[in-house]
């Protein structure tokens, strides 16, 4: 399974959410191998911006372990609202 969160951010805290981001899924790449990717949309809207960070093909149980990291980052002080997860998973497009 993908994990992909989302969240708004205020764009005065994007430079130093960036870099902690950076930290937890460079983190992740060296504990457990996966994957990851950081996007935003390429639009702001009252002074917010979205993003989503990509956890690829996560082992069972990586939420909770991501979620104790992200608070120990301090990481939860730099976005506006919740962090909304979404598992997503391939789909064979072969018959």
């Amino acid at each position: 399974m993908d994990l992909y969160i989302y969240y708004r951010v205020l764009e005065k805290n994007a430079a130093a959410l960036r870099e902690q981001v950076a930290a937890v899924q460079g983190w992740a790449s060296q504990e457990y191998g996966i994957v990851t990717g950081l996007k935003r949309r390429p639009d702001e809207k009252d002074g917010r911006q979205t993003w989503m960070e990509i956890y690829a093909s996560v082992p069972s149980g990586f939420e909770a372990t991501l979620a104790r990291a992200v608070a120990q980052a301090g990481l939860t002080a730099l976005i506006d609202g919740p962090r909304n997860t979404e598992f997503f998973v391939d789909v064979s497009t072969c018959a």
